[in-house]
């Protein structure tokens, strides 16, 4: 499995929530949100099927980044908890 990096800015125009989103990341695979707008994923997945799939639950004015982690090259701090596991057991 590889590691994606995900972030989002959206614009709600309407009062729309994020849940629909949030949902969609969850569903993909293991994952790891300590982060207000980015996530961690673990899956099979490339990063134009994570991208499509978001895509689908968000709107034309929102931005979406996503891209595959290549280890050597992480670093963190302040982060404890199970936040602080998923980044040892997954990085």
């Amino acid at each position: 499995m590889a590691i994606f990096v995900v972030g989002y800015d959206i614009h709600p125009s309407k009062g729309e929530t994020y849940h629909e989103l949030i949902d969609a990341i969850k569903a993909l695979g293991d994952w790891w949100h300590c982060l207000d707008s980015t996530w961690l994923l673990s899956c099979d997945l490339t990063a134009v099927q994570i991208r499509d799939t978001l895509w689908n639950h968000m709107k034309s004015d929102d931005k979406l980044l996503v891209v595959k982690y290549a280890p050597p090259g992480s670093a963190w701090v302040g982060f404890s908890g199970n936040c602080q596991t998923w980044l040892k057991s997954h990085m």
